[in-house]
């Protein structure tokens, strides 16, 4: 893994599934709870537990009365860890939900913790932060939809903004509807009931794209755009926005400027180092700052930052 360095809303849906109410009770009267064990066998295995010296879990797995998944998802609630239903509709692409221990996810945990020591703990009002790079499939939905799982996971409160309204992934990835969005939101015909709480992700909500418009350019450079990013600054401490290709148009710049910060991001044996150095340049003229560079290294899509 290589790398360079390149010149709100009032519905808000609280599913904190680790807090101590539920998190700190004993895995006994949680699988209780939730109907996993009657309490007779809870008081069975705690008998045998007190005789075998084991731990709660391996004591209901030995007598027979509790499985290994009954003790695992116990354990991703006392520890704080989202747990995914069997069925979901998240693409395969959203490693960081569906692959939590692989290599390419520690590699966007790196990448997490270099973006909180460099932006969203230096002030509160850097809460925005645009993904950009020169060209197309590059791994800009990819990498803005795992990082934002994973910021979620910190339990801070994040919101992903799918801004490419020209060909949005997004609402793919989460499996989404995809129908009310970004671009109904800045046309004035939707409002805070466009964003979509990710339930089996809690602290995490997507704005998706929307219908495209015919006029994208124009909706992302209105005022209005501005004056959502700010507003939802005060209702999210992390906002990570999806961009489309610069060299395609003229949003990416518009976009990363209305966050004030954007995350380059080039592709090996794919990105051109001078597009990636006159992008970089053309924004840090319109005062954005660059707060890092990642290497995405498709197709297995490891990451690496500087």
């Amino acid at each position: 893994m290589n790398s360079q360095v390149f010149p709100l809303p009032a519905n808000r849906l609280d599913l904190d599934i680790s807090g101590p109410a539920e998190a700190d009770r004993p895995m006994g009267v949680i699988l209780v709870d939730w109907g996993r064990l009657t309490q007779d066998n809870a008081q069975r295995i705690l008998d045998f537990q007190k005789k075998a010296g084991l731990p709660f879990g391996e004591a209901g797995i030995a007598m027979g009365l509790l499985t290994e998944e009954d003790v695992r998802q116990v354990l991703s609630l006392q520890f704080g860890h989202t747990d995914l239903p069997e069925e979901t509709s998240f693409s395969t692409d959203l490693i960081a939900a569906r692959q939590p221990q692989s290599l390419a996810v520690e590699h966007l945990r790196a990448l997490r913790s270099q973006l909180m020591l460099r932006w969203f703990e230096n002030d509160a009002r850097q809460a925005a932060l645009a993904v950009v790079s020169p060209g197309s499939g590059e791994g800009r939905s990819y990498i803005t939809a795992n990082l934002a799982v994973l910021f979620s996971q910190l339990g801070k409160r994040t919101l992903l903004i799918d801004a490419d309204l020209r060909k949005p992934r997004q609402h793919r990835i989460f499996g989404l509807a995809g129908r009310i969005g970004l671009s109904a939101v800045l046309a004035g015909r939707a409002g805070w009931e466009a964003v979509c709480e990710i339930p089996a992700l809690p602290d995490l909500s997507v704005l998706p794209a929307g219908a495209l418009p015919p006029n994208p350019q124009e909706l992302l450079a209105r005022a209005g755009f501005a004056r959502l990013v700010t507003a939802m600054r005060s209702s999210y401490e992390v906002i990570l926005i999806d961009t489309p290709a610069a060299n395609t148009c003229a949003d990416a710049g518009t976009i990363a400027v209305r966050a004030g910060a954007a995350l380059m991001l080039a592709c090996r044996d794919r990105s051109s180092v001078p597009r990636l150095a006159n992008l970089t340049e053309d924004l840090r003229q319109f005062g954005v700052t660059i707060v890092g560079a990642v290497l995405n290294g498709a197709p297995s899509h490891d990451a690496a930052f500087r």
